[in-house]
Formats: C-alpha cells, sequence, structure tokens
C-alpha cells in the first residue's frame, strides 16, 4: 500500500475512515478484498498478497485494524521477512500494543510505516523501522514509535505526516468527506470526493517532488495519489474506502475496495467493485 489517509475520532458520527491505493508491480499475485483465517483460526478481512501470504491493509471482526506502506529508498533494504506479515501479526496478538511492538525486530524486513489500532479500545499507535526525520537515508534500522490521538493523518512511503502533494491531497479530501458527513449524513458525495482524489492521476510539479533517491522521472510519475507506470508494469493496483458508522447497538463497518485494470483509464465504473461489512 503506497497512500493512505485515516481519520481517527475525528468526527463522532464516523470515528474511523480510511481511504488508500495499493500500488504494486502488475504480476505480482494478488487476491482482492475477502474474508479469510490464518492458521491459528484468526479471521481476516482484507486483499491478499499470494506470493508471501501477508496483506497490506486489514480488520478484523473483533475490531483490529492495521495499515502498512513501504518506505521508499534508491536501494530497498533486503529484509528477511516480508512486511505484509506485521499486519497479521497485529490480528493475531494479545492486543497489547508495547508487547506487539517489544515483538518486532527493524532489522529483519525492509523499511516500513505501520499503524495499529483497536477501535473498542481507542488505542492507535504508528510504527516505523526508519528515521522519521530521514527516512531515505541508509542508516540502521531502529524501531520507532507514537501514539496516536484523534486527527487526521496521512502516509506514503516516507514516514507518518510527510507532507508529499499525493498525501496532502488525499487528507484534504478526508477532511472534507468528514464535513460532508456532518452537514448531509446520508449524502453519497462524502464517498465521491475519496474515490475522485484516489483515482486522481495528476503528477506534482517539479518544485514539490519529494527526493528519495530515485530517478527523477520515477519520482514524477510516482507523486500521483493514483499511479501509471506501464512501462514499468507498475501502478495502483486497487482503492480502498473504510468507513465505521453508528447502528441501532453497535457500529456499522463498510469497506469498499476497486481493482483496477491496468490496461485501461483509471475509473470507478471501469474497476472490479467488492464490499465487506462488519459490525464492531
Amino acid at each position: 500500500m503506497c497512500l493512505i489517509a485515516f481519520a481517527l475520532n475525528a468526527e463522532p458520527r464516523c470515528p474511523l475512515l480510511i481511504a488508500a491505493n495499493r500500488d504494486e508491480f502488475h504480476d505480482r499475485p494478488t487476491a482482492a478484498l475477502h474474508r479469510w483465517t490464518l492458521d491459528d483460526g484468526t479471521e481476516v478481512v482484507a486483499g491478499r498478497d499470494l506470493r508471501d501470504g501477508g496483506t497490506w491493509l486489514a480488520l478484523s471482526p473483533k475490531g483490529r485494524v492495521a495499515m502498512l506502506t513501504n518506505v521508499r529508498q534508491s536501494v530497498a533494504g533486503p529484509g528477511s521477512r516480508s512486511r505484509g506479515e506485521l499486519v497479521t501479526r497485529w490480528l493475531q496478538s494479545d492486543g497489547d500494543q508495547d508487547r506487539f511492538a517489544d515483538g518486532i525486530d527493524p532489522e529483519a524486513y525492509g523499511g516500513f510505516n505501520l499503524v495499529v489500532g483497536d477501535f473498542h479500545l481507542q488505542r492507535w499507535s504508528w510504527l516505523g523501522n526508519r528515521d522519521p526525520e530521514a527516512p531515505h537515508e541508509p542508516r540502521a534500522p531502529t524501531l520507532h514509535r507514537k501514539t496516536l490521538g484523534a486527527g487526521v493523518y496521512g502516509l506514503s512511503n516516507a514516514s507518518l505526516d510527510t507532507p508529499w502533494p499525493k498525501t496532502l491531497r488525499l487528507k484534504q479530501a478526508v477532511n472534507e468527506s468528514l464535513a460532508g458527513l456532518r452537514e448531509h449524513a446520508t449524502d453519497e458525495a462524502w464517498m465521491t470526493l475519496l474515490t475522485n482524489t484516489l483515482l486522481d492521476s495528476g503528477v506534482a510539479n517539479a518544485l514539490e517532488l519529494p527526493h528519495t533517491g530515485v530517478p527523477d522521472d520515477m519520482e514524477r510519475a510516482l507523486s500521483s495519489p493514483f499511479v501509471r507506470m506501464p512501462g514499468r508494469a507498475y501502478g495502483t493496483r486497487s482503492s480502498l474506502v473504510v468507513r465505521a458508522t453508528p447502528g441501532p447497538c453497535d457500529w456499522n463497518v463498510q469497506m469498499n475496495e476497486w481493482t483496477h485494470d491496468p490496461r485501461i483509464a483509471p475509473g470507478i465504473g471501469h474497476a472490479e467493485h467488492r464490499l465487506e461489512t462488519l459490525r464492531w
């Protein structure tokens, strides 16, 4: 997953809102959003990386959430373990975030950002194994952690809330979507704001481009919310919107995922849509 904006308790009628794009090579085998079970019986609602078995953003029926992005580096660290297992490990854990963090070996993984949370306990944390002040520098991996309070956050392939143009665009869309929910609780325009931004393939101007160590043409191509790099057989594979809203006696959680066909221009009408619902 390469772009995520998420709101935690920023709006009482929507205490969790997530908008995300997953970028990946087109030939990496992937299963779309569905319900599946880990070896220990833990239920997962997520897409799945069929090569290494993990995932990039997942929810559990019990109210656990985990979100993952990679950290971009000109020379990727080898990492003996798949970063996608960090997501499933959180869903399998006993829910103690301190104990979970203590069990992560930062040197065992390539650069990552990981957000873990428990919806019922309202405890959320960001963890990363690259220096937040210099995430793209080839420094020895160390685990960093931050507790997250109420607010809107953004992640791409740097560190938490690094102000890349596409991250700021999606955070703004999340803020506007929450405002739309406040003003028009039944108006689906809140979703349109998010999907339009997730499908935005406009690149940043040269002065706004980050400098992560990759060639300038790659920086430019990767600077849009929706990434299209057909020459490298790489780009945005899927988009996801997650929303929690109050029900009669619990919370209704909707997960909408669109799987994109790299051969055609991005568009919700062209994508395969999947919907999963949970009650927390």
